[in-house]
């Protein structure tokens, strides 16, 4: 079997885990941090964790900017790091913080401005958008200063240094859960601010991060930091990473209003409050097993691009993207063999009653939940070919399509009438959510196959000021 599918060595599959697993712990630790501020919440009711949900929606938004811009920079960065052109990658990060901080800055200010207006966009009821407003209006900021320090995160990972990431995010996360504590239930003679204790916390810990990922920027050896070209990009550089970056930044956009649409969609139903605080503790925990598969993904871009900007031949980094795919599927087995089992021995009796999950509320979730995790292997496989294989390739239009039309197109009008038309069972509205991935992974098959997706994203000659 090692033979025809797995034909590396030993030390490639080290070299991939020494980049998969910290970028995995810190996906871990991001999506952890959701997971706490949930269970947190959900101490004050569901109402409350339906609220800070649906407050959630638009904040979705401004995360999946942040991961565009970080997805888009990372396609040049490690292209740029194969052929160990740094001055090039600090104006790649000078371009990518310009357009990061202009958009997630627009994006807060509306939701500092108009917090009920936009809640009551997202759900019907609007005493939901009144408990949730002043989580929103402060949310929105924390991700101002969480896209500064992704897009220097993001450069970090690209030069194989995926350590960085996890180190900081974990220190916010520990500081996140410290400041949940005090200022949500008003410990340690704080005042007890509720969701907005929350949201406030998120701010401060993702101020904090940005220092710590400023004062390393200034002083770091391995990504020495050009100051004349990280604030003065050129325009050259500027097109390419419009070129290259956009569509990656409008695929997490659609992506992320997708799945944001789908919380609508849930917001409506007649059960609408346990629908939705079902779906939030599921989602949260199915994010937890996907980040070894995220993780994969970025390590298999961070290696692909470096091939391609080494000037590897086409045949080797065809055979290079086929063989970390077969690898990241094969993982996408074992994770969902070991979540489904968790859901009776954990889950079920543990899990959902902490987060207040009972009748009704966790038979929803224990159908979300199953679905989500027998599906584990398909998301694995189209997660690392659309942000690894086919983005560090340069092939960014293909895989926005790949990765929004088969959600828009397909799961979300075929949700839209299971949950609100046909007002289908829980188990079949499940099952619904998830057939997106059943369109997606023959064609991600395809596509790779087919070897179009390589290409030079360095190659056109650069002009400086």
């Amino acid at each position: 079997m090692r033979k025809t599918l797995f034909r590396r060595d030993g030390a490639f599959y080290r070299r991939l885990w020494s980049l998969t697993l910290p970028i995995a712990a810190q996906n871990l630790i991001t999506f952890s941090l959701g997971l706490i501020d949930t269970f947190m919440v959900s101490q004050l009711g569901n109402d409350a964790m339906a609220a800070v949900t649906t407050a959630n929606v638009p904040v979705f938004l401004l995360l999946s900017l942040v991961f565009g811009v970080q997805s888009g920079l990372s396609i040049l960065a490690s292209q740029y790091w194969g052929r160990r052109d740094m001055e090039s990658i600090s104006r790649a990060m000078g371009v990518a913080c310009l357009v990061g901080l202009s958009l997630s800055a627009a994006l807060a200010t509306v939701f500092f401005l108009f917090p009920v207006q936009v809640m009551d966009l997202l759900t019907s009821e609007h005493a939901l958008s009144v408990l949730g407003a002043p989580y929103l209006r402060i949310i929105g900021f924390s991700y101002v200063f969480n896209m500064l320090s992704s897009v220097y995160v993001s450069a970090q990972r690209s030069v194989e240094n995926p350590r960085f990431g996890m180190l900081v995010f974990g220190l916010s996360t520990v500081l996140n859960t410290l400041l949940n504590y005090i200022l949500i239930f008003g410990h340690f003679g704080a005042p007890a601010l509720g969701i907005e204790g929350a949201a406030l916390a998120t701010l401060l810990s993702r101020a904090a991060e940005f220092v710590i990922c400023a004062s390393v920027a200034v002083r770091s050896r391995r990504l020495p930091l050009h100051m004349r070209a990280f604030f003065h990009p050129g325009g050259e550089m500027l097109r390419r990473f419009i070129r290259y970056a956009t569509p990656v930044m409008c695929n997490e956009t659609l992506w992320g209003l997708g799945n944001s649409l789908l919380t609508v969609i849930l917001g409506y139903t007649q059960n609408a409050v346990a629908m939705l605080a079902a779906y939030s503790v599921t989602g949260n925990l199915g994010r937890l097993f996907l980040v070894v598969c995220f993780g994969l993904g970025a390590a298999t871009a961070v290696l692909v691009g470096k091939t391609i900007g080494e000037g590897a031949e086409r045949r080797e980094v065809l055979e290079l993207g086929k063989e970390l795919l077969r690898f990241t599927t094969l993982v996408g087995v074992l994770l969902a063999i070991v979540s489904l089992a968790l859901v009776p021995l954990l889950f079920q009796p543990v899990l959902f009653p902490l987060f207040k999950l009972y009748g009704e509320t966790a038979r929803i979730a224990t159908a979300l939940a199953v679905t989500a995790f027998a599906t584990t292997p398909f998301h694995s496989y189209s997660i690392s070919t659309i942000i690894g294989v086919l983005r560090a390739g340069g092939d960014v239009r293909w895989s926005t399509a790949l990765d929004v039309m088969p959600q828009w197109l397909v799961a979300l009008p075929l949700t839209a009438l299971t949950a609100l038309v046909w007002k289908g069972d829980v188990w079949i509205l499940a099952l619904v959510i998830q057939m997106e991935t059943f369109v997606k992974t023959p064609l991600c098959v395809w596509r790779v196959g087919s070897g179009k997706w390589i290409h030079d994203v360095t190659a056109a000659p650069r002009q400086d000021d």
